[in-house]
């Protein structure tokens, strides 16, 4: 069955939940820093929202010494509220980023980011052992290591994802690594990396049973790990386990996913998320800083539907639509930093806007994103993959996040072929023709993107990929619906 275009239409009139963070409460969250409403949405003369909102359109380059900065309750230093995740960096030639081809990082392009980015201000560097198919930490080093030690932080993680790295000495090894590759004595911020995955079992094999977290802790109390941590995906038993753990272990900081559709939707983005307001709101009742992840939701607020896209750019047409997703992760006090996997000098600066300094949301803009455009966006029904490619390699050679992706643009952009069923074949002639134009389109698209033997239809469902999707996608079941569709629209013809 050729699928139909579908539009979720339901309302919800109160998205507080009692485990959670009531919008109300994210808003008293963000302290002193909250502007008067801006006038682009109420319609108020010139204010000192818009006069800041005139001079970011006029900045051709973003401003040195305006970076805003978090303080770090433990060790009271002052940490840029963009970091940068050294998870895409850019390749020699250009286009792909490292974590998509298989070119050497150009590191020379890799030096100017950072310069740059110290430039101005940025001081939080993010990596991790599983980053550019190995090399990100080996790259980070080499461009950090050209700054005095006292003009950055680095972060990175235990990325013992493989059941080979779940002993002891593998996954201390691992650790000493870092700090080989990273050219550094000691690890600023050091993670367990991406718990929750593969639930208390994998917690267990990974860090406890193996005693490697009591090494972590004796890492952290001889000063070698200045601050010991966790990202979180997946399982929510395990972030509340490690949380109800806090007296023992004292956690410093939790990395977690957090945007204005993750807030109240995650759990139905995908049943097996948890809305980052809860998230929340359990690290601010410990007081724990948290580091974000996912402001972008792997690119797709960035990449918003044309009719969202238009209504952003009419309310700040000085403004990038991915900026509105950036104040909106670093407005309420509680976080320490945002990251964000920049490529392109051009992702970079757009980025420094956004914080050089901040000018957080407004209560208006607050309940604009997390009502009207979240909504929006949930009608889209695209597939929660963030591109992370933490599914790859697959041993059959399916491009998953390849197939997702070519699938959500189309979805995004109001160009995935349906056939209107329900006209019984009498469908009008300009229906005829839009959907096989889009019908085209599609296939031809999808087979420049991937190749025919990593499409979806060569997926024979092995599940050895879901366990390690952050997003907890059933890709198994969204394989064989999109090869479905894919094969009735190769079928049919007009």
């Amino acid at each position: 069955m050729i699928f139909r275009k579908s539009r979720h239409t339901e309302q919800q009139n109160d998205r507080e939940k009692s485990s959670g963070i009531s919008r109300r409460k994210f808003l008293k969250m963000m302290g002193g820093g909250a502007l008067t409403t801006a006038a682009v949405m109420t319609g108020c003369k010139k204010t000192e929202q818009t006069r800041a909102a005139e001079e970011y359109k006029s900045q051709v380059e973003p401003p040195k010494g305006k970076m805003t900065y978090r303080e770090n309750p433990k060790t009271h230093e002052k940490v840029s509220l963009l970091g940068y995740g050294m998870m895409r960096l850019p390749v020699e030639g250009g286009g792909a980023s490292a974590r998509e081809s298989d070119v050497p990082i150009d590191q020379e392009q890799v030096n100017r980011l950072v310069d740059y980015a110290i430039e101005h201000g940025v001081n939080y560097f993010d990596t991790s052992p599983a980053y550019c198919k190995g090399l990100s930490e080996r790259s980070t080093g080499i461009a950090l290591s050209r700054h005095k030690r006292s003009e950055y932080y680095v972060a990175t993680k235990l990325s013992n994802f493989n059941e080979e790295t779940w002993g002891r000495e593998a996954s201390l090894e691992m650790y000493r690594n870092s700090m080989k590759e990273l050219q550094v004595d000691y690890i600023d911020y050091y993670l367990l990396h991406g718990i929750g995955m593969g639930g208390m079992d994998n917690l267990h094999s990974r860090y406890l049973n193996n005693g490697v977290l009591d090494f972590l802790l004796e890492e952290r109390r001889a000063g070698r790990i200045r601050n010991l941590g966790f990202s979180y995906h997946g399982d929510i038993e395990v972030f509340d386990y490690l949380l109800s753990m806090h007296d023992k272990y004292k956690w410093d900081f939790v990395q977690i996913e957090l945007n204005y559709l993750d807030w109240d939707y995650a759990d139905e983005i995908n049943e097996r998320n948890t809305d980052a307001s809860y998230l929340y709101a359990e690290l601010e009742d410990r007081g724990i800083p948290a580091v974000i992840m996912e402001p972008l939701l792997g690119g797709r607020l960035a990449k918003v539907p044309q009719f969202v896209a238009k209504d952003l750019k009419r309310l700040a047409p000085e403004r990038s639509v991915a900026s509105w997703a950036f104040r909106y992760a670093g407005t309420p006090e509680g976080v320490l930093t945002v990251l964000s996997g920049m490529t392109y000098m051009e992702h970079l600066k757009d980025n420094l806007l956004s914080y050089c300094p901040l000018t957080p949301l407004t209560e208006k803009e607050m309940e604009y994103l997390q009502t009207e455009v979240a909504e929006k966006l949930m009608e889209v029904h695209a597939i929660p993959c963030n591109d992370c490619k933490y599914c790859m390699p697959c041993p059959y050679g399916i491009d998953i996040p390849g197939i997702f992706t070519h699938y959500n643009k189309c979805r995004n952009d109001d160009t995935l072929p349906y056939y209107n069923e329900k006209a019984g074949g009498k469908e009008s002639t300009e229906e005829r023709e839009r959907y096989f134009r889009l019908r085209r389109n599609y296939l031809i698209g999808l087979d420049r993107a991937v190749p025919r033997m990593r499409q979806a239809d060569h997926c024979i469902g092995c599940g050895k990929c879901e366990p390690r999707c952050p997003q907890n996608i059933r890709i198994h079941e969204e394989m064989q619906r999109i090869s479905e569709y894919v094969e009735q629209l190769r079928r049919r013809n007009g």
